[in-house]
């Protein structure tokens, strides 16, 4: 039963066990598959039905072209529901392509007719046909296949095998990472926003680097409740105002009341708590901008006069933002989220200003990410963005497309040597048959909403692209197991919207993934993620000489989900852990005497390769080490976290936690400002730039 939906049974974890599903969690998940299943006794009616239901589909409901020449099509007919001669020796079929054409004709039909045996005696007759001998061009097309009097439909995906690759030109390219809410300037209102992201970008540029790589900025929940992390929006198809610059909002000149509002004593009182806080206020600072902003959209709206139009115009041509604003205006109305509603949507009356205030801050907030990209482009450099795996479970996607979503599961990870217990993401994963018969149109909407402006896009987690990890509900992290997803296809959607749009693919590739997805990546023109941390643990020189030539790669010392280069060097990880209860004293000691070891390899290897260090005590000498040992590689990318040039050791994240850690709140502890006048970032700096431009250590040897 578990085979026929795609749910292994069992997995192999990080030391090559084998670890068990329990009968009782495949049961659960099976049902949250929509399978007819409330125990044991159920299991041989609903392996009938599931073969039953698989039999019916004679024609795929999905057929992958690769650079537009299929293979062939199986057609499957069910013995006994159609005569022989009823098929006749052909089949016929229509195209519909997206660019309006149409293609027409009858399909020859392999004449041997083969039985195949399978479970409780079902036989089928498999068929082959072919689509047109033509190369079919890229995009998304409607077949109709006529057998005898039944018509089946299909979705034909027409894909480059590779994604979109950047020019030749464009090689050994330096890119900063820093969350956007982190950002710190004399000017923002308590958060980084668009405009200080314009501004670091200037800055990246002015020190030889090319790409500025930051975590999603999508909308999320940050009042009632208030959940600000990156990877938990609300939609994957719309943006957080939170990131708006209202200073630059051209309504704030022409709107006294906000004007009068935001000189008032108490407004700058605000803004002085929630600036001046060593941790990002979400509420606090949404609270300031929301006041301003709802000020703002009401007078465009009552103005009539262009504005107003482009408003009205943006959200006609926006996929869902009606409903997203009526969804909106609704939560707030009813002061609940959308599964503890009494009922539908339209049963409550919602405030209009409430509904054209998310419209317009949509729209502000599209303007204001144009502006991020066009001053990239002014300055020769991309955006680096992350797509998120997630949703909010009680947000707007998971409202809208109800149907797609598995709500009696969630997403996490198994246990491993770091998260011991397993990892429990909190997100109810998509139904691999509900995306495929809706022909993937939300998982396209949410690609192109990013890639519109991306440069570079990372998949986070992309093993979720063959499997995930389900964990059904009312069990343990560790009693899950992993549900698989039609790989080619999401890989054939994820290759055409990158050379709709000229964005580079990454995939985040880190922690247990299983060698055929690495094979997929490398064939789909994906790069991978070499990470220093992970690579170094065992074996330093080899590991530092593999990612030197490895050029398909975004090279880094550590990601968002780690700790800063200082704190790993001085084993802080270990005592934060400890201190969370992560791991046991014993662990912790452990971690501290490995990661001694390693110090004392890492300095003598530092060394040996020409860069001075004073000894295993000098965290600002090994970086500078590192990083230029880093920029040396063969690598074609190179992302540096902003935090580690000053050497911080608070991590911006901790997995696994909740409110233990000040997740995703920490601001920058330089300024922009500071940032332009500090001599040790900019001395930093140029050692990279230099090491980039240098010979490679692959070419050294």
């Amino acid at each position: 039963m578990a085979s026929l939906h795609g749910v292994q049974t069992s997995y192999r974890d990080m030391h090559g066990n084998r670890c068990f599903a329990p009968p009782d969690a495949l049961l659960a998940l099976l049902q949250g598959l929509g399978a007819p299943v409330a125990g044991q006794t159920d299991v041989d009616d609903a392996i009938r039905a599931r073969i039953n239901e698989i039999a019916l589909e004679w024609v795929p409901k999905v057929i992958v072209a690769w650079d537009g020449e299929p293979d062939h099509v199986t057609i499957r007919i069910p013995l006994g529901v159609l005569p022989t001669h009823a098929i006749g020796p052909r089949l016929q079929y229509t195209l519909h392509l997206d660019n309006g054409d149409i293609w027409s004709g009858n399909v020859p039909v392999d004449q041997t007719r083969t039985l195949r045996q399978v479970r409780c005696g079902y036989e089928v007759s498999v068929l082959k046909a072919f689509l047109p001998r033509r190369v079919i061009p890229r995009g998304y097309h409607d077949l109709t296949v006529l057998i005898g009097h039944r018509a089946f439909r299909s979705l034909v995906i027409a894909a480059p095998t590779c994604s979109y690759q950047p020019s030749a030109d464009r090689s050994r390219e330096l890119g900063v990472f820093a969350p956007i809410y982190a950002l710190k300037s004399e000017r923002n209102w308590g958060v980084g926003d668009f405009a200080d992201a314009e501004a670091l970008v200037a800055w990246v540029a002015d020190h030889g680097g090319s790409m500025f790589g930051t975590l999603p900025f999508l909308a999320a929940y940050l009042d009632h409740p208030c959940d600000p992390s990156p990877y938990t929006p609300i939609s994957r198809l719309f943006w957080n105002e939170l990131f708006v610059d209202v200073t630059r909002l051209p309504e704030l000149s022409e709107c006294g009341e906000a004007q009068e509002l935001v000189g008032s004593d108490l407004f700058q009182s605000s803004l002085r708590l929630v600036r001046d806080a060593r941790f990002v206020d979400y509420a606090g600072v949404m609270r300031l901008k929301r006041s301003v902003m709802l000020m703002l959209s009401r007078q465009v709206r009552e103005s009539g006069t262009g504005r107003l139009d482009a408003v009205r115009t943006y959200v006609e041509r926006t996929t869902d933002l009606a409903e997203y604003s009526q969804f909106r205006a609704t939560t707030t109305a009813r002061n609940a989220v959308w599964t503890q509603w009494q009922s539908p949507l339209h049963d409550t009356e919602f405030d209009r200003d409430e509904e054209f205030y998310h419209q317009y801050c949509q729209f502000v907030a599209n303007e204001q990410i144009e502006g991020l990209t066009k001053r990239c482009s002014i300055e020769g450099a991309e955006l680096y963005l992350d797509f998120p795996l997630g949703v909010h479970a009680e947000g707007f996607d998971a409202w809208r497309y109800q149907s797609l979503f598995a709500r009696g599961a969630t997403v996490g990870a198994p246990p491993d040597p770091v998260f011991t217990t397993g990892q429990n993401w909190g997100f109810h994963p998509v139904l691999p048959d509900a995306q495929r018969r809706e022909g993937y149109s939300y998982f396209i909407a949410s690609l192109r909403h990013q890639m519109r402006h991306a440069g570079m896009l990372r998949i986070d987690h992309v093993m979720g692209l063959h499997r995930m990890y389900w964990i059904p509900k009312g069990f343990l992290k560790s009693e899950g197991t992993y549900v698989h997803y039609p790989s080619a296809e999401i890989y054939a959607i994820l290759v055409l919207e990158s050379h709709r749009s000229q964005t580079a693919l990454v995939g985040e590739n880190l922690g247990i993934v299983p060698g055929y997805v690495d094979q997929a990546m490398r064939r789909h023109g994906l790069a991978g993620m070499n990470v220093a941390y992970w690579e170094i643990a065992s074996d330093p020189d080899g590991a530092l000489q593999r990612m030197a030539a490895n050029p398909v790669a975004v090279a880094s010392l550590n990601t968002h989900d780690m700790f800063p280069f200082a704190a790993f060097w001085n084993a802080l990880d270990a005592d934060k852990r400890h201190e969370l209860g992560m791991i046991t004293s014993e662990q912790a000691d452990l971690e501290r005497w490995v990661r001694g070891e390693l110090r004392n390899r890492l300095t003598n290897y530092l060394r040996d390769h020409g860069h001075e260090i004073t000894g295993e005590s000098d965290t600002a000498g090994a970086l500078r080490g590192m990083l230029a040992l880093l920029g040396q590689s063969d690598a074609r990318w190179l992302m540096i976290t902003l935090e580690d040039l000053w050497l911080e050791t608070s991590p911006q994240n901790i997995p696994d936690t909740v409110s233990e850690h000040p997740n995703w709140r920490q601001k920058t502890r330089l300024s922009l400002e500071e940032l332009i006048r500090d001599a040790g970032v900019e001395s930093l700096m140029k050692i990279v730039i230099a090491a980039r431009h240098s010979t490679t250590i692959s070419e050294r040897s």
